[in-house]
């Protein structure tokens, strides 16, 4: 009786160490300014974070090792003092295109409001509704979105529920006093926003761009080039829909910040195709990287 209880404990074990948790996720710290602390607090910070992102349950869904989402969070400190820490956050997310071993970056998003408290050894708890500390709520912000927006990828605006998550932490952490979290501070470039915008019907070419540029471009491409070339550029064409009612808009930025230079790989290589209204849309949609445009031919 022993012997089958221990058998099918193993086997248990061994069935759930087929599914993941959602996130592959990397965390690196950067404290070169911070000459005169531990530098122990850091590291101990760098592999909490790490085992907080992959080790938290973030959807009900069973992924295999080979679907955890790619993601990185690199945090540079530039204050800290009594364990409150002054920071930026850079978050990168990509996905894997179907038939090669080629990740199509999905976000690349620097945070300049990233302040916080972080007791060493502290456990990191998250909840959605209630706010236990900036640390858990913004890196869980973030978390959601990264998987909300590969979720969109696969299919259409099939994210919107962890939107719906990162909206809920985002107007819970409103009354924390931490900045990024307002409407009122100006600008339209924080966390506030960023939701906001990804929630809104407005800004909807933005999450269907995502879905045809990855689903109708890049993942055919392995058997039809030209196929795959045609789907990003339709996807880019959804994005510039958004510059007709919000010139500038910052989810059009977002877009661009991730794919400004896999948009360049694509279309300075064959098959050819004629670029010229494809060009045309970049340089009106997203002009600061004209230069780049301009190796597209």
């Amino acid at each position: 009786m022993k012997h089958k209880i221990l058998y099918i404990l193993f086997v248990f074990i061994s069935f759930q160490s087929i599914f993941s948790q959602e996130l592959n996720a990397t965390v690196s710290i950067n404290y070169d300014r911070m000459t005169d602390v531990n530098p122990q607090i850091f590291k101990n910070l760098e592999n909490q974070v790490k085992e907080f992102l992959n080790s938290t349950k973030w959807t009900n869904k069973e992924y295999l090792p080979s679907e955890k989402i790619t993601c990185n969070f690199f945090i540079n400190i530039s204050g800290y003092n009594s364990n409150n820490f002054v920071a930026t956050l850079q978050v990168q997310s990509s996905r894997p295109i179907f038939n090669s071993t080629y990740e199509s970056p999905i976000l690349n998003i620097n945070d300049q409001n990233f302040g916080f408290k972080y007791v060493e050894f502290e456990q990191l708890i998250y909840d959605q509704n209630s706010f236990n500390s900036n640390l858990t709520s913004v890196v869980a912000f973030y978390a959601n979105i990264i998987i909300a927006l590969d979720m969109d990828s696969f299919k259409e605006s099939d994210g919107t529920k962890f939107l719906e998550i990162a909206s809920n932490i985002a107007n819970v952490s409103q009354s924390s006093g931490y900045k990024g979290w307002s409407q009122a501070e100006g600008g339209n470039t924080n966390r506030y926003f960023l939701i906001s915008d990804l929630l809104s019907s407005t800004f909807k070419p933005f999450r269907s761009a995502m879905y045809k540029f990855h689903s109708k471009g890049l993942d055919f491409m392995a058997e039809d080039l030209k196929k795959g070339k045609e789907g990003v550029a339709m996807a880019i064409e959804t994005v510039s829909e958004i510059q007709k009612v919000r010139p500038n808009a910052l989810l059009t930025r977002t877009f661009f910040d991730a794919k400004t230079d896999e948009v360049v790989s694509i279309f300075s290589g064959g098959p050819f195709l004629d670029n010229g209204k494809l060009l045309e849309t970049l340089n009106r949609i997203s002009p600061l990287n004209s230069i780049k445009w301009n190796k597209i031919k």
